[in-house]
């Protein structure tokens, strides 16, 4: 049984884009990976992932190409960040789009 002394409160609010840890259309840059530099994918085995490790929001597979689930990814640029071999690159949501490129 709740507490008495405090009230509940509940959202008047509908579901929409960005609700339940989908990102909507909020984010500005998405992450884009070039599988030709890619470790896992040049060698065809398990290695590296670290985009995979240190993704905060796990939204990247741990594949031998790895793929990052843009529904979720809020664009931090971790993945970018940490990839020895410089094999994901931060593309502007605006550029993306304007190259023909939208999903």
């Amino acid at each position: 049984m709740p507490d008495p002394r405090f009230k509940v409160l509940t959202s008047a609010s509908t579901s929409g884009p960005g609700d339940a840890g989908r990102t909507g259309s909020w984010r500005v840059e998405r992450p884009v990976i070039d599988y030709s530099r890619c470790t896992p994918a040049k060698s065809g085995k398990p290695s590296c992932h670290l985009c995979w490790l240190y993704c905060p929001d796990n939204v990247v597979s741990k594949a031998i190409e790895p793929t990052i689930d843009l529904e979720y990814c809020k664009g931090c640029g971790i993945c970018a960040e940490e990839c020895p071999v410089e094999a994901i690159k931060m593309v502007s949501e605006e550029e993306f789009i304007a190259g023909g490129n939208d999903e």
